[in-house]
């Protein structure tokens, strides 16, 4: 099986490209080739895929398979990539996110929900950010979503949507920040209910299923997240304490008091927000499709591992927004026992 990946040296890209190659696929890369070289099991092909020159000579070095599209985010853009590659590749696999969804994420969805509206040849420019509703970033990609049918058709073409993504060489943030934090032990806030479940899923079977889809031959969109109930926010935390044989331990504090206190959703304690939608995603479909996803015990473990042995530290400008500082921790913990104090006298 012949490959392509546009992106494949960061996260999820890096992933796809990993699984390909145990799988003795012939992987191509194309990027800019800003951080280190990938491999030298693939064949590196350098370039930008806003200038229409580097693209054409990227087409000349194929026929592939399929394209994975992990870099894909202004819609224009992806419509020129799609058309100059349709001719080389049969299948085009383009990976989106929930956040295409109208609803996302007040109301749980599924993949007959409703999507945003965006035009196959929109520029950046395109949709606007609204308080807890429909965003940018989700607005550019349902368009990019649609440029990719738009060149490939909807036979050829696959389209993945993951929610909460998560594993070794996670750059935006997450796990890490809550893996350090339980590593540093003490008392650690905790938001919400520990019962609240959780659907985030490893990048490894985010990239298993890619490569699945392509052998199959499957055609559409999927979500692609953990099953709905298959893991509890105080199972992660527990898990982080396990991983990193720290001695915290957990304050849960009630989603009303974070909320009174002004604590950030998403990112000052990360993957707590509050809406219906988040951890609401129908992943039936991409079940039955042949997504099979590992426990969250075995994600938290590794990303400590390769937290540990690489001395991860992100540089990326969204790990900058994750996190809660120590004295504002303090300051929550505080007031939240001054307030259950005084419900109890």
């Amino acid at each position: 099986m012949r490959l392509l990946v546009l992106g494949g040296t960061w996260f999820v890209g890096h992933a796809i490209v990993t699984a390909a190659i145990d799988a003795g696929w012939e992987v191509t890369t194309f990027n800019r080739g800003t951080s280190d070289p990938f491999l030298e099991a693939v064949q590196p092909i350098r370039g930008d895929r806003t200038r229409s020159e580097d693209v054409t000579t990227l087409a000349a070095a194929g026929p592939w398979d399929a394209v994975v599209d992990t870099s894909g985010y202004v819609p224009r853009n992806v419509l020129d990539v799609a058309r100059t590659l349709a001719p080389v590749a049969e299948r085009y696999v383009f990976m989106s996110t929930v956040s295409v969804y109208q609803d996302w994420p007040l109301k749980p969805f599924s993949e007959q929900s409703e999507v945003l509206y965006c035009p196959p040849d929109a520029g950046p420019d395109y949709g606007t950010d609204t308080e807890d509703g429909p965003t940018q970033y989700g607005y550019q990609k349902s368009g990019c979503e649609a440029a990719a049918v738009a060149a490939f058709g909807a036979d050829r073409t696959t389209i993945l949507r993951p929610g909460v993504v998560l594993g070794p060489r996670e750059y935006v943030g997450r796990l890490p920040w809550w893996l350090r934090r339980v590593a540093a032990g003490g008392q650690v806030l905790a938001p919400g209910s520990p019962d609240r479940t959780i659907q985030p899923v490893d990048v490894r079977d985010l990239a298993a299923f890619t490569l699945h889809s392509i052998t199959e031959g499957s055609s559409g969109a999927f979500n692609v997240c953990a099953p709905v109930g298959g893991a509890t926010f105080g199972g992660l935390l527990a898990d982080c304490a396990h991983a990193t044989q720290a001695g915290a331990s957990f304050e849960w504090v009630p989603d009303e008091v974070l909320l009174s206190q002004g604590v950030r959703q998403w990112s000052e304690l990360p993957l707590w927000r509050t809406f219906d939608g988040v951890w609401g995603v129908d992943t039936t479909k991409a079940q039955a499709a042949g997504l099979r996803c590992r426990p969250l015990s075995l994600t938290v473990r590794d990303t400590w591992r390769w937290m540990v042995e690489s001395g991860e530290a992100s540089n990326h400008d969204r790990a900058a927004e994750i996190g809660i500082s120590p004295e504002r921790e303090a300051q929550v913990l505080a007031a939240w026992r001054q307030q259950s104090g005084e419900r109890a006298r």
